[in-house]
């Protein structure tokens, strides 16, 4: 699924995060070096270097943040890779904020257990890199995949009216086989248009809780790129799986040039 913190159509939170993991590794480095060949000088570069590596590892993560709640899926296996992934990045960036707390000047040495909490720092920050890159390589989180025909990646919100059903398209608005996510009152519904005309259903594989939206259709066939489960998006069955469970659709009509769905 395309990021929601972007910056000239790329995701911000993977350009940002090489500094801190840098600096943090360089502030790891110089310190332990600083104790084997007994330098100041590399000691100060150590403490400067682990100032940089919090300040950007925060910066970055306001990015990640927004990914977090408005890109990953909810109720989904990515999600709680997600959450893992966060949790494990703020205990780093924490650790290394007491670490460069303890610490006196930036030129004297730091104590045994400073460089025992910085070293538990940086293994977590490897631990939460991998997790990191599975979002991206397996869950498939800040990716604007392309396939034929499928236009620009959609993302509305649309408020619930009091009663009656939600305009959400044009006629014209999709052409046949394109998607658009349309979040409905903290629920994400996909809207897509076929040969048969428009269809409306939940935008969650049944499976691990992957993003239809963020898949591919064709056909009258949707298709989650977690795992390779398909779905008939007219009646919701499971055409191939892993998924077992068929998904949820919804009611949709056009009338007077515009398409109307129905919760």
């Amino acid at each position: 699924m395309q990021s929601k913190a972007v910056l000239l159509g790329h995701p911000v939170h993977p350009m940002l995060i090489p500094f801190p993991i840098a600096f943090l590794t360089g502030a790891w480095l110089f310190d332990t070096a600083g104790w084997v060949v007994g330098v100041p000088a590399w000691w100060t570069t150590g403490s400067y270097l682990l100032a940089a590596g919090i300040a950007t590892a925060l910066v970055a993560a306001v990015p990640g943040l927004i990914d977090y709640l408005y890109t990953v899926p909810p109720d989904s296996s990515g999600k709680t890779r997600a959450t893992k992934h966060m949790l494990t990045m703020l205990l780093s960036v924490t650790l290394f904020a007491a670490a460069w707390l303890i610490r006196s000047e930036a030129d004297a040495p730091p104590p045994v257990f400073v460089l025992g909490l910085e070293t538990v720092a940086l293994a977590l920050v490897a631990m939460g890199g991998y997790m990191g890159g599975t979002l991206v390589t397996r869950n498939l989180i800040s990716v604007d995949h392309r396939y034929a025909n499928a236009g620009k990646w959609r993302d509305e919100t649309i408020a619930t009216p009091n009663g009656g059903p939600l305009i959400v398209a044009t006629r014209d608005d999709l052409k046949v086989d394109q998607m658009k996510l349309l979040r409905v009152d903290g629920k994400r519904i996909v809207l897509a248009r076929t040969e048969q005309g428009y269809v409306a259903f939940d935008d969650r594989c049944t499976h691990k809780g992957g993003s239809l939206a963020g898949g591919v259709l064709i056909c009258g066939t949707v298709q989650c790129l977690w795992h390779g489960s398909q779905f008939d998006v007219s009646t919701g069955k499971v055409k191939a799986g892993p998924a077992t469970n068929a998904i949820a659709v919804y009611r949709v009509t056009e009338e007077n040039g515009d398409v109307k769905l129905f919760l």
